[in-house]
């Protein structure tokens, strides 16, 4: 195995120091006990050669024009605009997402699988974002055993959520933990004591891999808080991360379910960086605030109703459909139902997206599970009658530029289906993914010591101005 260079060292010597927690000590010990590289080594190893292979692209490349930006793009919401960098994902109009280069059903393939299991586990995922490789089952098995062993939630964090009144939305107390956990960042407390910046991404790997193992713990709680009885399932520490989850959630005997997380929280992690929850991260994180605060900002952002809420709205808005029509729903039904929606000016929840021209492809491996798991589920065939019709309706709507369906459009379906109908949790699981998609950005951000963002805005005058134009 390769020896740790001189700045893992000086972490290993950090661990001495007053600020240093078990999950430090626990991690540096991996050195010496690990058979293959852990991924902490892997990073170790990595990120001296990015950082040169960043320098010279920008020495060579640096003024090169890489876009334009039009008005309507600057009054559009950006939608468009060249000008983030995200190395875990990139978004085809056409394709859809790739996962370092990899397609979803190139990554349900190869990532490393749970015990007698066929999706793939997340944990692999968030490796391979932060790594750019796919890790050996046995490093898989390995990283799920640290996620456990550091899943533990301080006293205040458990009493903040058991304090939370039931009439607090799910995703607000999402929040809320998340940003309670600060007191718990090694990144907050090594900057404070002025650690050499080039040492930074490694306190911020630890609160990153520290926050990850948490917040099945979190979200577990709020659950059944909210919903249930308020009791909760302990972790098991020699089960996979969608497992523990799916105990917590009370689903432990349920192996379709277990199956059904793996595959959620896989697709569901990261989708470029211009999208709010991974945006808002990005942001807060590069003030060099914790991975903690920066997580935080980011579920506020996917809990909009634009965002990650729509997973909400989609199922809400089908109930609503089988409600007033009936159980035989005939594609005539759903077209008038569809028109009486455009026409009182609301928009059709789950159709469309800011960037795909395509059915999403995390659409289509979620109605493949449903095909496998639940081909006769009544709310599956209306899913699929919708998308048969949508895209023709949305396509006369005139509109809309992508008439096909997102992910939202199924996920809530196939929660109901295995008995979790309640509508105003399925953000919680959408944040809990993300998080495996935001947080590897974070850690590559601090190595390669990016700057603050801040772009240059300008008033509605001084815009007119710079296009030459009179009001």
């Amino acid at each position: 195995m390769p020896a740790p260079s001189r700045i893992a060292f000086s972490f290993i010597r950090a661990s001495q120091r007053p600020l240093a927690t078990s999950y430090v000590k626990f991690a540096a010990r991996a050195y010496s006990t690990a058979k293959e590289p852990t991924l902490k080594e892997r990073l170790i190893e990595i990120f001296p050669a990015e950082i040169e292979k960043v320098k010279a692209l920008r020495k060579a490349k640096g003024s090169t024009v890489i876009g334009e930006v039009t008005l309507d793009q600057a009054y559009g919401g950006m939608r468009g605009i060249k000008g983030l960098v995200w190395e875990g994902s990139v978004l085809d109009a056409e394709e859809g997402i790739r996962f370092r280069g990899k397609t979803i059903p190139e990554i349900q393939q190869i990532l490393p699988k749970g015990p007698g299991g066929t999706e793939p586990l997340p944990e692999g995922l968030f490796w391979l974002l932060l790594t750019g490789e796919v890790p050996t089952e046995g490093q898989v098995k390995a990283f799920s055993a640290e996620l456990a062993a550091r899943a533990e939630l301080p006293q205040h964090v458990k009493d903040l959520i058991d304090h939370s009144p039931a009439t607090l939305h799910p995703m607000a107390q999402f929040s809320i933990a998340v940003t309670a956990l600060e007191s718990e960042s090694a990144f907050t407390k090594a900057y404070e004591k002025g650690v050499n910046k080039k040492e930074l991404w490694l306190y911020a790997y630890e609160d990153s891999i520290d926050l990850i193992a948490k917040l099945p713990l979190i979200a577990g709680r709020i659950y059944r808080n909210v919903f249930k009885d308020g009791k909760l399932a302990e972790i098991e520490a020699d089960k996979d991360y969608s497992y523990n989850l799916a105990k917590l959630l009370g689903y432990s005997n349920n192996d379709e379910f277990v199956e059904l997380m793996r595959l959620y929280l896989t697709i569901h992690s990261d989708h470029e960086g211009g999208n709010v929850s991974a945006h808002t991260t990005h942001l807060v994180g590069s003030a060099l605030s914790s991975p903690y605060l920066s997580l935080a900002a980011g579920l506020n952002g996917l809990a909009g109703p634009l965002h990650g809420r729509a997973n909400q709205e989609v199922l809400e808005w089908i109930l609503e459909m089988k409600n007033k029509i009936g159980s035989n729903v005939t594609n005539e039904d759903i077209e008038k139902y569809l028109w009486d929606t455009l026409n009182a000016g609301r928009v059709v929840p789950g159709y469309g997206h800011a960037v795909l021209r395509k059915t999403d492809p995390r659409y289509m491996a979620q109605r493949e599970f449903a095909q496998k798991y639940l081909p006769d589920y009544d709310l599956f065939k209306l899913v699929s009658q919708i998308y048969e019709v949508a895209p023709v309706v949305l396509t006369k709507h005139g509109k809309t530029k992508n008439p096909w369906p997102n992910v939202d459009s199924h996920s809530g379906v196939l929660l109901q289906y295995y008995g979790l109908t309640e509508e105003s949790y399925y953000t919680v699981l959408f944040g809990v993914s993300r998080a495996l998609g935001v947080l590897p950005q974070y850690i590559i951000d601090r190595a390669l010591g990016m700057p603050i963002e801040r772009p240059k805005s300008f008033s509605t005058e001084a815009y007119a101005k710079l296009v030459g134009y009179t009001f």
